[in-house]
């Protein structure tokens, strides 16, 4: 019986390296960039506001995340409960609204509003733009490289990566190392968000995690209020956030920090 401290060998053709490995990642980077300019090709822009008071409904929302955010840089304690005095009870009353009757009566159904169908449409493009090109690229790979062991990777890994590494070929006494054609595809999905970001700059659509994250942040956006929400409930929403919060000067204990800094080693 075979000692189980002996590295594992299999005989393999050199040339699965330049035929399976090497065209799976050429294509997938192709596919990265072509998915990137296919989303900022399909991407409609945000429409503007129609008036005056719309507008002012839009930043006044802004307004209370800026500060929330950046208060503490630059106001004094007194102007910022002066300013947090003054959004909480605007909001409130809902001073900024554009439309102070239709208060009270919820969010606007986004089937019927051409700003919700805009917004429905394009996510709908842009999981078309990841879905497509992924599921032509796995039908490839099973038609063509399917059952292929491509590569061993250099440093020992535990038993519990062996269904993420062997995919199509997992048997029971192949060493865990070993990497199939199939999990080099998944491998090269979510681990070449560094060539997208060189290749194409931080702020691309060719990842998938990214497209699956989306915006996080609402002040990346022209209009912060998205389909179906209603802008009574977010501004009350954000009174509340502006109650709750605690001044804080980033100027507070600088002196004990920059000694602590220039004391450690």
């Amino acid at each position: 019986m075979a000692s189980h401290n002996a590295e594992q060998m299999i005989l393999r053709d050199p040339a699965l390296f330049y035929w399976i490995l090497i065209p799976i990642t050429v294509v997938m980077v192709l596919t990265g960039i072509l998915r990137h300019y296919a989303t900022v090709l399909m991407t409609t822009l945000p429409k503007p506001a129609t008036s005056l008071a719309e507008y002012r409904e839009r930043l006044a929302l802004l307004r209370g995340m800026n500060l929330r955010t950046n208060a503490s840089a630059v106001l004094t304690p007194r102007s910022l409960a002066s300013r947090k005095s003054y959004l909480t009870s605007a909001y409130h009353s809902g001073a900024f609204l554009k439309d102070p009757n239709a208060r009270g009566q919820g969010a606007p159904n986004p089937m019927t509003d051409p700003a919700g169908m805009d917004a429905m449409m394009a996510m709908m493009k842009g999981n078309m733009a990841m879905m497509i090109p992924q599921t032509l690229i796995m039908g490839w790979i099973n038609a063509f490289f399917s059952g292929f062991v491509i590569l061993k990777l250099p440093f020992p890994l535990t038993i519990r990566f062996k269904s993420m590494l062997q995919s199509g070929v997992m048997t029971r006494d192949l060493d865990v190392r070993w990497v199939s054609s199939l999990s080099w595809y998944f491998l090269n999905l979510f681990g070449l968000q560094p060539v997208f970001g060189f290749i194409l700059g931080s702020d691309n659509s060719a990842g998938q995690i990214l497209q699956q994250m989306g915006p996080m942040n609402p002040t990346a956006t022209v209009n912060p209020f998205g389909p179906g929400q209603d802008p009574d409930k977010m501004f009350l929403a954000e009174a509340e956030n502006l109650e709750v919060m605690e001044y804080y000067c980033i100027f507070d204990g600088i002196e004990e920090r920059l000694l602590q800094r220039l004391s450690s080693p």
